[in-house]
């Protein structure tokens, strides 16, 4: 499979794992390789958001350097702002001031940028973009990585959202479904790998004010291993190109290990370099 600018690209999530696809983008901004249309879901939309602005090592930054400097997961966090991650700081003050954004050159590339959230109203994902509104691209960016249980929900257009991988880990069918037959997907797990959790019904004074989510959570691991099935189909079949990592993955999602999400970071960068290598790529 040739890569052109009419393939598409789907970022997973996976919470600090999502270092590993940094990694990746980062090669991929190295060598100017930017794709038309792209998808991504929680951490992969975080990072989505620096690769449209065609900002190089930015995502490194936050996630690496500025978690050692800030200390920004915790529990004291949770208690103070119903979060485990600090969501001041990741959503306003590092693009606002520490970290600067460049809402400019975001914008300019935004019209094939869709992020996934879960709307907890109907337990189904919505694929959402934003051309103008700085406020309202943060808004979505920071409902797709809001993880269950851990994170407050987010109103987006006055509608409750929380992460998108609850209802759409892997958005590869919806790339399809968009028209791009053919598609990168970056994953974070390795190849193989399967989640062996169990489901289980959520109770129902667990988001009593959303049946429908607690659905959706209740068929997290299921829905998982079934997209998981699709994309190795996918790959078999030659429709998809996946970049994964290697290796079983040492970071997990909650992640405070520096030295862990280094390697991680670097094994990233070096298999996105050499995917550019192995592969015709004509943008």
């Amino acid at each position: 499979m040739v890569i052109t600018r009419n393939i598409g690209l789907v970022l997973e999530g996976g919470g600090m794992r999502g270092v590993f696809t940094s990694g990746v983008l980062d090669a991929f901004m190295k060598h100017n390789i930017y794709f038309k249309y792209i998808v991504a879901v929680s951490a992969g939309a975080c990072n989505g958001m620096s690769y449209v602005s065609r900002q190089p090592r930015r995502a490194r930054i936050s996630n690496i350097d500025y978690l050692a400097r800030y200390n920004y997961i915790g529990i004291r966090h949770l208690v103070s702002q119903g979060c485990i991650f600090d969501s001041k700081l990741l959503y306003d003050k590092f693009p606002n001031q520490l970290l600067p954004f460049d809402f400019d050159e975001y914008f300019k590339h935004s019209d094939n940028f869709e992020m996934v959230t879960t709307n907890c109203l109907t337990g189904q994902p919505m694929y959402l973009r934003e051309l103008e509104d700085r406020q309202r691209s943060l808004d979505i960016v920071r409902a797709s990585s809001s993880l269950p249980y851990v994170s407050k929900i987010v109103n987006v257009d006055g509608i409750p959202m929380l992460d998108g991988g609850i209802a759409d880990s892997i958005p590869v069918q919806h790339a399809i479904d968009m028209g791009y037959s053919n598609n990168v997907v970056i994953l974070t797990r390795n190849k193989g790998w399967r989640d062996e959790g169990k489901d289980r019904k959520v109770p129902h004074f667990v988001y009593k004010n959303y049946p429908r989510l607690r659905v959706a959570l209740s068929r997290r691991h299921e829905a998982y291993n079934q997209q998981i099935e699709l994309v190795d189909k996918l790959e078999d079949n030659g429709q998809i190109k996946c970049i994964r990592p290697l290796r079983p993955i040492e970071v997990g999602r909650i992640e405070k290990d520096i030295d862990k999400l280094e390697r991680l970071y670097e094994e990233g960068f070096t298999i996105g370099e050499e995917f550019i290598k192995n592969n015709t790529i004509l943008f």
